[in-house]
């Protein structure tokens, strides 16, 4: 993915992280999602007092972009909060990327001093649950 469209995604995760729900952690972060059609959805997280019923940015972003669009795919997704190193998904955050997204989904985790990683989804999690283990 070429510069200028990762700190696109970068900056539009920075952008809803503003909107994040959390007075139980203060722990807020931001997530975009750049779709094959090419349109950023951007996503926070939402906290509750029930903590198992909290959302992660990343799904919340992701399910936006399924919302909004047919047969969504994922070709990115950047995540960002104000931690000391790059902000790196959840398990089940990356159950939902691997539903709606391949295995070279780029996954760019960043902090808000702009240090950023970049790595494909398969290597940050290998052995998923999907169809080729599924069939």
């Amino acid at each position: 993915m070429e510069d200028k469209l990762q700190d696109k995604l970068i900056k539009a995760a920075i952008n809803a992280r503003k909107n994040a729900y959390v007075p139980y952690s203060e722990f807020a972060v931001g997530a975009a999602v750049l779709t094959e059609e090419g349109k950023i959805y951007g996503g926070c997280n939402i906290e509750n007092i029930s903590y198992s019923m909290t959302n992660c940015a990343e799904r919340t972003a992701i399910f936006k972009a399924v919302s909004n669009e047919e047969d969504t795919k994922i070709r990115a997704i950047a995540i960002v909060a104000d931690t000391k190193h790059p902000c790196v998904p959840c398990g089940a955050c990356r159950q939902v990327m691997i539903e709606f997204g391949d295995r070279d989904l780029e996954v760019i985790m960043a902090n808000l001093a702009g240090d950023t990683l970049i790595k494909e989804l398969d290597e940050l999690f290998w052995g998923s649950v999907n169809e080729e283990i599924l069939g």
